[in-house]
Parts: structure tokens; sequence; C-alpha cells
């Protein structure tokens, strides 16, 4: 399924999202030489809908091209057949970011992919991992890692001060990649604003333009680190909406805008419909359903029970059925690490 490439393809460059897959006839591994050979890994587009890091790394060859990169360059380019419906992928497909070497799921052609992908850029002593990313709902720009590691913060915060380390999902492309070189993932907005990718273009050229990547602790007044400690998911047989309505279960509309603020015990985040039993799945880092420890039901009301901050919820309902309602954090002191 994955087609390499030892240049640019024609087209690229200026080619649109949903024009990619009959451009490159599939997700795609594109190796461009640089100034410094070890690579900087770029992961776009690993969601169809997501369009940052493309218009991002597009902006960036435009820059270079008639100059050589600072530092080698291998781009993955993703669901190219779902950007050709403009959706997060299609019916048929697995979630590309669920699949990479420590999934739990598969096996099948596309974690034979990933896997592929990961071999190769290991022979090529890859130097760094970003993993560009779009989100729906109201979040701030900010960075993610699967390892507490100083130089992997390093890296994150040189996108962003917040940071997230999380070790759930599994499967994903950073933390595949973790085994390997400093790697992050970064969030960059919903899809369509410009700042967005604009961030995410300077981003890459900062790190295309690192030498090395510091292993001393970064400053505790340059990083809000937090720690992913729950996914909250809608049950599948469950109706659910946002602000007034008849389903069984109708969520504060706006909801999103609770993302990365510290919400206290006590705080509503939804109503249930009188009679039904319906709870939200909440799973730890260790897979265990725990939602009586962050939910209570009191008066058909879904009431907090302790303090956390709620990252990625969003208001997107096919975001909710294909991948989760957003998740919980709290606060990890940096000074511990």
């Amino acid at each position: 399924m994955l087609k390499v490439w030892d240049q640019i393809p024609e087209g690229f460059v200026n080619a649109r999202a949903e024009d990619l897959h009959k451009l490159l006839g599939g997700p795609s591994l594109i190796h461009i030489p640089g100034r410094r050979e070890a690579p900087l890994f770029l992961s776009v587009m690993q969601h169809g809908d997501e369009l940052a890091g493309l218009h991002a790394v597009q902006t960036l060859l435009a820059k270079y091209q008639d100059r050589e990169l600072p530092r080698a360059l291998s781009i993955f380019v993703g669901n190219v057949e779902a950007a050709e419906y403009e959706v997060r992928m299609l019916a048929s497909q697995p979630d590309y970011n669920r699949i990479w070497p420590g999934s739990n799921s598969g096996p099948s052609p596309e974690h034979a992919m990933m896997q592929q992908v990961v071999d190769e850029m290991a022979q090529r002593n890859v130097f760094a991992s970003l993993d560009i990313h779009n989100n729906t709902g109201v979040n701030p720009h900010y960075s993610c890692v699967n390892r507490i590691d100083d130089r992997y913060f390093h890296l994150a915060t040189l996108f962003a001060r917040t940071v997230v380390y999380f070790t759930r999902p599994e499967g994903v492309q950073s933390g595949a990649f973790a085994h390997l070189c400093p790697a992050v993932t970064v969030e960059c907005g919903p899809v369509g604003q410009t700042f967005g990718d604009v961030h995410a273009l300077e981003y890459i050229d900062a790190c295309l333009n690192l030498s090395e990547i510091p292993a001393h602790p970064v400053q505790p007044h340059d990083i809000d680190l937090f720690h992913t400690v729950a996914i909250v998911r809608v049950p599948q047989e469950a109706e659910f909406g946002f602000g007034d309505g008849d389903n069984e279960i109708v969520f504060e509309s706006d909801l999103d805008h609770m993302n990365f603020r510290e919400l206290n015990p006590g705080t509503c985040i939804g109503k249930i419909r009188k009679g039904s039993n319906v709870r939200l799945k909440v799973e730890d880092n260790k897979g265990n359903e725990v939602g009586e420890e962050f939910f209570s039901y009191e008066n058909n009301e879904i009431i907090l029970k302790k303090q956390v901050m709620p990252s990625m919820l969003t208001v997107n309902e096919r975001a909710i059925r294909q991948d989760c309602l957003g998740y919980l954090m709290e606060r990890y002191p940096y000074s511990s690490v």
C-alpha cells in the first residue's frame, strides 16, 4: 500500500488535499535530502480532514525550492483516500493513528504499512518525529509526548508551553517513534484557521534548523505539563445531542469551552433522559472502566466528582462516534520529573 518517493512528487506542492489520492496513488513516504543527513520525520494527514500539516509542508517546500534543506526530511502523507471525501476516515478503514506498532488491534495491511514506515525510518537514523494534527472543539495549540524525557519536552515546548503526557490511546504514531527518537504530536486547532497552518510551518522550519535537541531540563516556567488520566466515550447505542432536545444524553451546548479549564467537583456537563440508565464510558490508562470515579448521575445530571482538566471535548458528533468525547487530565508537576 505504501508509496515511497525519493523526490518531491510532481504537483505535490500545489495539490489540494482532495486530489492527493489520484496524484500519489495512496499513502506515501517522501524522502528529501538535506544538509544534515539524519532526517526529520513529519507525519501529516493521518486523518483525511486535518490539513494543517499538509498546508505547512507545502509552504515549506515552496520556500526551499531553490535551496538545500538544512536537514533531510521524510514526510508521511497519510489517509489521502479519506481526504478525497474530506472526512477523518472512511467507514471501511481503521483510524490511521491507532494502528502503529504498539497497537492492540490488527493485523491488517494498514498495520503492516505503519510497521514499514517505522522500519525504514529506523534504518535512516531518524533525528526527531513530528505528527501534525488539527482538532475539533475549542482548544489552545498544544503538544503531546509519550515519554517523560527532557529531550521530548524541549521538542514539545518549541511548539507551545502547554504539553500533555499520555500513554493511551495505544497505536499512535508518536508512541511508535518514541522508541527511535524524540517524538511529539502537535495540535494546531480547527481546520481552516490560518494561524494553525502558520504555526505548524514555523515549528517544522525551526525543527529542521536544530543541530541537536538539548538533554538538560526545561526551565519550569517554560512548561505547563499535564497528564491524561482517562478517555471519555459515549456508548454507541446512546442517542446524544447538545443544548436542548429529547436525546438520551444532552450535553452542554458549549461543552468544548470547558477544555483546558480546571473544573471543580460538582460541575455539570450534561443531562440524561429521566428514567435512563445510560452512563458515559470512562477508561483509565490501563483500560479499566473508571466512570464511577469521575462522574455521578444526580437528578438526571452528569456531575464531575473530582477536579480535572478536560482536553479535546468536542461538539462534533461524527468525531465523537469515530473517536471519543474527550480526555480528562491532571497537572503533572514538572519539578518532580
